[in-house]
């Protein structure tokens, strides 16, 4: 691309090594549930809003401040991250996960002020419910120039078709169906996917 392209990035299994809402399920014994509702929503056999929702209330009893520090430890893929630091003005993050749950993860990515996401409502460390669940595809057709985005789940589908350059990255897990219908590239190793970008 002659143009410099805005870099458009899932969270999820994209910039992290795990998915964010199940590995904390697992810490309080919930995880079967959220694995069945992830699954669902991954595959698009349930819709992203209702599966969001749901997953949500599985956690929402847990103060704020606990998921935010266990979300922050999560393992993220450190070359992909290097590469959003070095191109901070031109990459964001687009991603359905709540504001009040990822602002320490996205302050140990380098990101900070350039995330689209969903919006919780909190009152004395609490989670109260969720204000507002993000549309991916009215959030692209905010941005104006050339676009290159990567996720993997179904929820990221329309995001990716949307791009000059729509990549399915499955790293961490198989890229769903519904991505490798509309992506550009479909690329499966770290290494391989930062080489890609900066060559864009």
């Amino acid at each position: 691309m002659q143009e410099q392209p805005i870099f458009l990035f899932d969270l999820d299994s994209t910039i992290t090594r795990q998915e964010i809402l199940p590995t904390i399920a697992n810490m309080v014994g919930r995880g079967p549930q959220m694995r069945d509702l992830t699954e669902k929503c991954m595959q698009g056999a349930l819709p992203f809003r209702e599966s969001f929702l749901s997953r949500v209330n599985l956690l929402k009893d847990i103060p704020v401040n606990d998921v935010a520090d266990a979300i922050a430890k999560i393992p993220v893929h450190e070359h992909v991250c290097e590469f959003v630091r070095e191109h901070k003005k031109h990459c964001f993050i687009v991603t359905g996960n709540l504001d009040v749950w990822i602002e320490k993860l996205v302050e140990r990515i380098g990101l900070e002020g350039n995330v689209y996401c969903s919006r919780g409502i909190v009152s004395e460390g609490q989670l109260l419910g969720v204000a507002s669940v993000i549309d991916k595809r009215l959030t692209v057709e905010q941005f104006v120039g050339p676009l290159v985005a990567v996720g993997d789940g179904s929820n990221d589908a329309d995001m990716i078709s949307m791009a000059q350059v729509g990549i399915g990255f499955g790293g961490v897990r198989p890229i769903a169906p519904s991505v490798l219908e509309v992506c550009t590239h479909a690329i499966y190793r770290e290494d391989k996917l930062c080489e890609f970008l900066k060559r864009l």
